[in-house]
């Protein structure tokens, strides 16, 4: 008997990755929905090959595209968030959450809320609102499972090991384009030399964070709800190997790591094999003898402040890594386009945490709530941008 799966964000790496494995296992998985962004034609051609019941896209002016490219197929679509919703409220075994930043949150917790089984690529939904969605989660009876590399090896390291008896978990970060640079030589870069991964390619916004460390941050928050350890109990170290994704440390001394070549489909085939192993082709086997050495070093918070923002955002708890993740997102909007320096990202983001640290104290009570904050944080931020330079 088939999965169904439920694909949000199915046009962006991740999804990708996870229709790659679906599409090498057609027998042991259907897809009951596909969701994208803005781009109709990419989503089309992913329903034509896939067959879905449903597709959606997020952006409702996209619509007419999306009916257009669709034309004859018998696939129903929609566009806009109603039809996002559509989507998520078809029967599923499996939703791989996928869609990037805060637009993740609504679709994501709808999803838990039916109790599904949440392969959980969102980062944000943690971030942003995690004692919801984790209060949500056991309330509801839904499951997640950690699609990110550094969760799903730490998720595989504990086993069925408790968390009581580790005595810290670290996951690793390949150190980014910057990983060499001198704090001057970063303070000058482009945004097409912060976007330049050298192990993954995961969009602009998420490689520009990986740049400034600041995707470490988000993942020290995530892990900090997944596993209900303390913040203390957490840490980062730099690997450029990318093999090491993450290590429990237990408190007798032994330490237990999950390696694998840095591959996506990898934590997706996990999450979606449900206990069972699936088999990845065209994939790389690690070879150890070939990777040759595997090293590892601190992580630098003074050339790269984001990951000691984000570290404290989430010792003070509250709503703070809520508002940093809206002050991040709009800073790295605002270095994309020109109007910042890489290292205005930081400068932003710890302004914005200084600024709202009296009147976010408590963390939000539900989606809705953290969305509130995270709108109100986006205009203040905004605003805080330096004004365009007038030629002339």
């Amino acid at each position: 008997m088939s999965l169904t799966v439920t694909v949000l964000g199915a046009t962006g790496s991740i999804g990708r990755s996870t229709v790659d494995l679906l599409q090498q296992h057609p027998g042991r998985f259907r897809v009951g929905a596909l969701v994208g962004g803005r781009d109709a034609a990419a989503l089309a051609a992913l329903a034509g090959d896939l067959r879905p019941d449903f597709v959606a896209l997020a952006d409702e002016s996209a619509g007419p595209a999306l009916r257009e490219a669709l034309s004859g197929t018998g696939i129903a679509n929609g566009a806009g968030e109603a039809a996002v919703m559509e989507a998520v409220a078809r029967e599923a075994d499996i939703v791989v959450a996928a869609v990037s930043g805060a637009a993740g949150l609504r679709p994501t917790h709808a999803a838990l809320r039916l109790g599904r089984t949440v392969a959980l690529a969102n980062k944000e939904s943690l971030v942003c609102a995690g004692d919801a969605f984790m209060r949500d989660a056991a309330r509801y009876g839904a499951r997640l499972l950690p699609v990110d590399s550094e969760h799903n090896a730490l998720a595989q390291a504990l086993g069925d090991g408790r968390v009581a008896d580790v005595a810290k978990m670290t996951i690793t970060a390949s150190g980014g384009p910057f990983r060499t640079w001198d704090a001057a030589r970063i303070a000058a870069a482009t945004p097409t030399e912060a976007a330049a991964h050298p192990t993954w390619s995961m969009g602009m916004k998420i490689n520009i964070d990986s740049a400034s460390l600041m995707n470490k941050g988000l993942e020290l928050i995530e892990a900090h709800h997944l596993f209900s350890i303390e913040p203390e109990r957490l840490d980062v170290v730099v690997h450029p190997q990318s093999i090491v994704h993450g290590l429990v440390h237990w408190r007798d001394g032994a330490v237990t790591a999950g390696l694998a070549m840095p591959d996506m489909r990898v934590p997706i085939a996990h999450c979606l094999g449900l206990g069972d192993r699936l088999t990845i082709e065209r994939g790389r086997g690690l070879d150890l003898v070939a990777a040759g050495s595997l090293t590892f070093e601190a992580a630098d918070e003074a050339r790269f402040p984001c990951l000691r923002i984000a570290r404290a955002a989430l010792r003070d708890g509250g709503a703070m890594p809520t508002v940093m993740n809206a002050a991040n997102e709009i800073a790295v909007s605002a270095f994309i386009r020109g109007a910042i320096p890489f290292y205005g990202i930081a400068d932003l983001v710890e302004r914005a945490c200084a600024h709202f640290a009296a009147e976010y104290r408590t963390a939000p009570a539900d989606v809705d709530e953290a969305l509130a904050i995270d709108a109100h944080v986006r205009d203040w931020s905004a605003a805080a941008l330096p004004e365009p330079r007038r030629a002339g």
